[in-house]
């Protein structure tokens, strides 16, 4: 502890600081000046590039505009991550190098602990392989509705780790890439909403078919609506014998996310066109059985007055 206390010492620190902020100090701050650069120009390069992708691609009429944005920010996302991090490791390479610092046995040290980490971090690989098919094969993107492991909600974040989903509820769910068994991408391309229409046996199917494509056909000659219709109603017919109705199946495809508020106006407009022409929407009915021998209620009208025998 003496040696703190001497002239010496505090000469020798006093030059060998001198020394490194004349020498080193001026490298040190060029460097992060740079990283700060580069940075910038990446995001920019980027962001320039992200622009030129969703303008020739929106124009190739192979996807529609919303799912070429969708793609483009999916890429564009991982890209940004990857050259960030690219450029953070050569900067801290460097700024080791420049404070005397030997990486060499670092990188060695980092192969071996990262051969050592791969043997363990098998499913970590499983879920960056995973991830990378995923992207490649444009099987989801961010923004798209989808149903991941039987859990439904709008895609917030894709990965090369993990997607993040949140629900309808504002729960957020996060799936391992390598642990998703099964992927259902609901507005990829295009959507659709399936009606099942159930109407009463005495009701005549041809009128109830031709109310339902009218009203379809309504809606997709409305401006508001037919920019969000690929085409209108497609009522396929008496699908199937319920216990107290007859449904009739019809179909509607729109763009890309657009099904579900298609689908409450047309059943809106349904239910009032059904009104007006008297067709009846059935619900279930029950028989009360009494038994043997309690004699059922008989019901006898005298006049204006019903009477329970």
């Amino acid at each position: 502890m003496d040696k703190f206390f001497t002239v010496s010492f505090w000469s020798q620190f006093a030059n060998g600081l001198s020394h490194w902020l004349i020498k080193d100090l001026p490298g040190i701050l060029i460097l992060i000046v740079l990283l700060i650069v580069m940075l910038r120009v990446s995001s920019g390069l980027i962001s320039r590039l992200k622009s030129v992708l969703s303008k020739r691609m929106a124009h190739n009429g192979e996807e529609p505009d919303l799912e070429v944005e969708k793609r483009v920010n999916t890429l564009m996302g991982i890209l940004r991550k990857t050259v960030s991090v690219i450029i953070w490791s050569i900067f801290i390479m460097i700024i080791l190098k420049k404070i005397n610092i030997d990486i060499a046995p670092i990188l060695a040290g980092a192969g071996i602990i990262g051969l050592a980490v791969g043997f363990g971090a098998q499913e970590l690989v499983r879920d960056l392989i995973t991830g990378f098919f995923i992207l490649l094969e444009d099987q989801i993107r961010t923004g798209d509705v989808a149903v991941i492991n039987g859990t439904s909600g709008t895609v917030e974040k894709l990965e090369l780790r993990t997607i993040t989903l949140r629900d309808a509820s504002g729960v957020v769910h996060v799936f391992q890439n390598g642990k998703i068994n099964t992927v259902s991408n609901m507005t990829k391309d295009w959507s659709a909403i399936l009606f099942n229409i159930g109407v009463a046996y005495k009701e005549n199917i041809s009128q109830v078919m031709q109310l339902m494509q009218e009203v379809g056909d309504g809606m997709f000659a409305e401006e508001e609506y037919k920019v969000k219709m690929l085409d209108s109603i497609e009522v396929s017919g008496l699908n199937s014998f319920d216990d107290s109705a007859l449904v009739i199946r019809g179909r509607i495809r729109t763009k890309p996310g657009q099904q579900w508020g298609i689908g409450r106006e047309y059943r809106k407009r349904l239910k009032e066109t059904f009104d007006v022409h008297n067709i009846e929407i059935p619900f279930p009915h029950q028989t009360i059985y009494w038994g043997e021998e309690i004699q059922p209620l008989k019901l006898s009208i005298e006049g204006e007055e019903k009477k329970i025998i």
